[in-house]
């Protein structure tokens, strides 16, 4: 009778660990990856002023080069090890008053994003894709007057 009691109750943490695991793993990739996705935000977000005021304001070269391609080229390896995905736009304010022929030039404004697509991508259980549907998109938009090097407005 008593051995027959201790077997009814012994296989109920198999029944418990068997449903709770699963979850238990999901929420941990989900910790990782929002945790990877803040550490790259961070060092984003102290990188991209930087390097928009270096090379924003004085592009290197005779104005062969567009800046925006250098800014993105330096943040895609300022950002190398997060294995994100980064775009950069410049857009001119212009003053509606202004003539054709002015010759003063409008503060910048540098729109850097950094995409990162969540791990796991890629793998296939049994045929059916695992991953994360979306991409975590962060972005960090800065200000320069081109008169004033080295400031953000």
């Amino acid at each position: 009778m008593l051995g027959r009691l201790l077997r009814e109750r012994s296989a109920q943490a198999t029944v418990e660990l068997a449903i709770v695991v699963p979850v238990m793993i999901a929420l941990a990739i989900i910790v990782y990856n929002l945790m990877v996705f803040a550490s790259a935000v961070s060092r984003f977000d102290r990188v991209a002023p930087d390097i928009v005021v270096a090379h924003g304001v004085a592009p290197s070269g005779e104005g062969k080069d567009d800046p925006t391609e250098v800014i993105a080229g330096q943040l895609r390896e300022a950002m190398g090890g997060y294995g994100v995905e980064v775009e950069v736009v410049c857009e001119e304010e212009e003053d509606p008053t202004s003539t054709i022929l002015t010759f003063i030039v409008s503060p910048k404004t540098y729109r850097c994003t950094m995409v990162y697509t969540p791990w796991p991508t890629g793998i296939e259980f049994a045929g059916v894709p695992v991953g994360a549907p979306l991409a975590l998109r962060h972005v960090r938009t800065v200000v320069i007057d081109p008169w004033r090097p080295g400031v953000v407005v």
